[in-house]
């Protein structure tokens, strides 16, 4: 059968598999793009660009709160509506032929650019999943990847320019791809996950190898460096090259390991969670938009980043899908903000 991989979107615990001799593209009908982005939050200058590589989904999701139907999700799609608040977003994925005008419209809208989204023969990328009791892991009942299986990212020349790029979690193959086509990227960054982890090592440490930023869980982090010690598998995993990592720890909030030092955010205190499924690329949106709407990479905007990705990734369990984060205000976001740091806030 030759080498298989195993492809599961980054919140999603289901695996399927694929063989990389059928990664030959066919062709594709180009996505037009949507109107030139406008920031949508006030910012003294204008926010740079910000490119994300990833799924853009049909999900199907059953939680102890309800269930929904072949709703938009996808790593891609959580992480640029989140990010769409503070930055003109780029979006590169594969959509099938099932993916309509309304779903088209949900990331034209929110003035995000689909210069990049392209529809192949075939159906959309599916996943079907539960989440029972504290809701903290997907249980997957079905994985269908579709059009996905022949998923290779290229990028319109539109997009060469994004000063932030973030890829979501795919084959580090294709992560690696798209970093030799974006050398001049300001901040690089990418997620990852326990299958790339233990099927392709090599391949993986040479994409950490040339992004500035990695995003995973703790699980994930001490998998990736060999250590219970979050502190120490921070300090081996940046040895690899990201200089800047983000852990996240679902409902214990997220740690930053950096050169400015350590930084660790709670997660917000919600009176209930309806659908965790976006949250973590959620957060990433929310990291990385702030990132280019500030435009500065410094240890404190870098710890400003990691609220406002909580807010994001708190905002979006409210609601199934992409729901809540379509609803939100800009004032929303700043007064969340605004309780995180009241929240944190104690007197030496």
């Amino acid at each position: 059968m030759g080498n298989r991989w195993k492809a599961v979107s980054a919140e999603h615990e289901g695996e399927a598999t694929v063989d990389l001799e059928t990664k030959i593209q066919k062709p594709k009908t180009r996505i037009p793009p949507a109107p030139s982005p406008q920031p949508l939050v006030p910012s003294p200058r204008a926010p740079a660009p910000l490119l994300v590589v990833g799924t853009v989904a049909f999900d199907s999701i059953r939680t102890p709160h309800g269930e929904a139907e072949n709703i938009l999700g996808g790593a891609a799609s959580y992480f640029a509506v989140a990010a769409s608040w503070f930055a003109p977003v780029r979006i590169v994925a594969v959509v099938g032929e099932d993916f309509g005008e309304a779903e088209l419209g949900v990331f034209q809208e929110r003035a995000i650019d689909t210069a990049g989204l392209v529809r192949a023969a075939g159906k959309t990328f599916h996943w079907s999943g539960e989440y029972l009791g504290d809701m903290n892991e997907a249980r997957t009942l079905e994985t269908q990847l579709n059009v996905f299986e022949q998923f290779s990212p290229r990028l319109p020349g539109s997009y060469l320019d994004s000063d932030f790029v973030f890829l979501a979690n795919i084959d580090p193959v294709l992560q690696l791809h798209v970093l030799r086509q974006i050398p001049k990227a300001r901040l690089a960054g990418l997620d990852s996950m326990n299958y790339w982890i233990k099927g392709k090592p090599e391949e993986l440490k040479k994409a950490l190898a040339e992004v500035d930023l990695l995003v995973i869980n703790e699980t994930e982090a001490r998998m990736l460096s060999g250590v219970s010690n979050l502190k120490k598998a921070a300090e081996l995993i940046r040895g690899m090259g990201p200089r800047t990592l983000v852990i996240k720890r679902g409902e214990h909030g997220a740690m930053l390991f950096s050169q400015g030092g350590i930084f660790s955010a709670p997660a917000f205190p919600l009176d209930q969670v309806h659908d965790p499924t976006g949250a973590g690329d959620s957060f990433a949106g929310g990291f990385m938009g702030h990132l280019a709407k500030a435009g500065e990479l410094s240890d404190a905007q870098f710890r400003r980043a990691v609220i406002y990705g909580s807010v994001m990734a708190s905002y979006a369990v409210e609601e199934f899908g992409l729901a809540r984060l379509l609803r939100l205000t800009p004032e929303e976001i700043e007064i969340r903000y605004r309780e995180f740091k009241k929240l944190m806030h104690f007197d030496a």
